[in-house]
């Protein structure tokens, strides 16, 4: 499995290599060795989930606030445009965000650490989005940042089809700053 550091501190992007024949193909999708070199105790992991969408649907931008949430995220079935913003303050990547295309062909996922928001939108009908978090999850501690704040620019491939009530009223980083002051330094 190939772990590549990202622009953002801590992001790490895994590439498996998918071993492919008549039949289709079988992948490894974590490997605790590999992560442990990486920095990531696959131990830590808690909850896993899985989210399907319809092509063209946004989820998030979602952050967990107070001590936060470290996540394993792939595409385990269609592709997705993936993007992780930096909310950490004190993070040299404070704000700035990275998008990455996952492909349940290439198996490939990303690291994300917490601070970070994360949220993501399908390229195919369906896209499976499989997580593997190392908190259970606290209700009281989820943030919502727009989509479509002005501030962060975020580049979405699509036109936006369909997503949650609570995603679509989400205020922007400009009106979020109590939820915000929550999050744990980098």
């Amino acid at each position: 499995m190939d772990v590549r550091p990202t622009a953002i501190a801590g992001l790490l992007e895994l590439r498996p290599t998918p071993h492919r024949d008549h039949r289709g193909f079988f992948s490894r999708t974590f490997d605790l060795a590999a992560g442990l070199e990486a920095g990531i105790d696959g131990r830590d992991f808690v909850q896993d989930s899985l989210s399907r969408s319809a092509y063209g649907v946004l989820r998030g931008l979602h952050v967990r606030t107070g001590a936060g949430e470290n996540k394993l995220v792939r595409c385990s079935s269609g592709r997705v445009y993936d993007v992780v913003v930096d909310l950490r303050p004190g993070s040299a990547t404070y704000r700035h965000w990275l998008s990455f295309d996952l492909d349940g062909d290439l198996q490939n996922s990303i690291y994300v650490p917490a601070g970070c928001a994360h949220g993501f939108q399908a390229l195919t009908d369906p896209a499976d989005t499989a997580y593997r978090i190392d908190r259970e999850h606290a209700p009281g501690e989820d943030l919502t940042i727009a989509w479509d704040d002005p501030e962060l620019a975020i580049d979405w491939p699509l036109p936006v089809t369909a997503m949650s009530e609570a995603d679509r009223a989400a205020a922007p980083l400009s009106a979020s700053a109590e939820g915000l002051a929550r999050i744990a330094p980098a």
